[in-house]
């Protein structure tokens, strides 16, 4: 069983900044990447920026230069800072990671989902 536990979001005003956590546990097994998605309502759910076990980052272009990750790979943990924020960045941002066992193959986990809400 993997459990992924997101912390952060919020309400900021526009231009502030805000910063979401994830961890995961359980059998994890071989991280391919982790990162975050977001749904706006009546939007369909979208990449905002995941990173691979060795390091590689990619962000969707709406949020690069305001959006840093950083992670702890002992703890199986990603930070997302979130600077300059924009009322379009209202969503729910969900931790998604992507996995492979020997067991199971190639499994997605996501996140219950946190809101992040930018007042203009």
């Amino acid at each position: 069983q993997v459990q992924l536990v997101e912390s952060g979001g919020g309400l900021v005003q526009a231009g502030g900044s805000l910063r979401l956590s994830c961890a995961a546990s359980g059998s994890i097994g071989r991280i391919n990447t982790m990162g975050w998605y977001r749904q706006a309502p009546g939007k369909q759910r979208e990449l905002v920026a995941t990173v691979t076990s060795g390091g590689m980052t990619n962000y969707a272009d709406s949020v690069k230069g305001r959006f840093t990750f950083s992670g702890d790979n002992s703890k199986n943990t990603i930070s997302l800072q979130m600077n300059s924020l924009k009322p379009e960045d209202t969503a729910v941002y969900y931790c998604n990671l992507d996995t492979w066992t020997t067991l199971w193959g190639k499994r997605v986990y996501w996140g219950q989902g946190t809101q992040v809400t930018v007042s203009s």
